[in-house]
């Protein structure tokens, strides 16, 4: 029997999942565990999967939130069958971005995002930013909100509410996102190479302020952000293998809103 380590949201359906879990299975910790159990949402599960990057395990979402799009839907009177489902379930492999981020201050940090990274105006002010691909300028402005850079897995979250493409795993692409664009009016964003490094500029920083957003993690006042996808990171998520990610993002494709 697979050895399972569970992490909860805290909530109180994720809470009650964790309780059924316990009563049918036994529990390991991290260390010891080969599979970890997530119980929450997508942003749970993006908080996990950082949180464990570094534990080389695949992670197996059970959807106790509000999207649940990188998560699998069983009812608590299945949680029986999870050991079963564990062991038919099929492996989805992502890449990351990796953002080195500069701040006003000349402070540097590096993050990472499985989902996106977004780069937009911190005060009332449209944000100014130039777009640099691979060394050479490509946007020598952008008025607006700012920017998304998405990954394939991330594509139907964020980047897809504001319009962007989205693209089929597998894919080595990349979708450049302008947030409300005031200038150029007519650009709608790009897609680009997953191999490629970009270089985001902000424009009058000390007038526009700007914040970079990778996941969940903020940070303020940025005047630069480089942006690749980090090839030596990789992340595995477990789905059922008749609803893998591959089959809900063209599920998403096709849903009549």
């Amino acid at each position: 029997m697979l050895k399972i380590h569970v992490d909860a949201a805290n909530t109180k359906k994720a809470n009650e999942y964790a309780k059924r879990i316990a009563e049918c299975f036994d529990i390991s910790s991290r260390e010891e565990a080969e599979i970890i159990v997530v119980l929450g949402g997508d942003g749970f599960m993006l908080d996990a999967l950082h949180r464990g990057s570094n534990l080389n395990l695949p992670f197996y979402g059970i959807h106790c939130g509000t999207v649940g799009f990188l998560m699998n839907a069983i009812s608590l009177d299945n949680i029986p069958s999870l050991m079963e489902r564990l062991e038919k379930a099929t492996i989805t492999k992502l890449n990351p971005l990796k953002m080195t981020v500069v701040q006003k201050d000349g402070k540097e940090t590096v993050l990472h995002a499985i989902n996106e990274v977004t780069l937009q105006r911190q005060t009332y002010q449209a944000c100014k930013l130039s777009v640099a691909i691979n060394g050479k300028i490509r946007l020598e402005k952008l008025i607006g909100d700012g920017i998304i850079v998405s990954t394939a897995a991330g594509s139907t979250a964020y980047n897809f509410s504001a319009n962007g493409p989205i693209i089929p795993l597998g894919i080595p692409l990349l979708a450049l996102t302008p947030l409300n664009p005031f200038q150029p009016k007519h650009w709608r964003g790009a897609i680009i190479p997953n191999t490629a490094h970009l270089t985001i500029e902000v424009i009058d920083a000390e007038n526009r302020s700007v914040e970079a957003t990778a996941d969940n993690i903020i940070i303020k006042d940025v005047i630069r952000a480089s942006i690749q996808e980090n090839p030596f990171l990789e992340l595995h998520i477990l789905f059922d293998p008749d609803h893998n990610l591959e089959e809900r993002i063209l599920i998403e494709q096709f849903f009549q809103h």
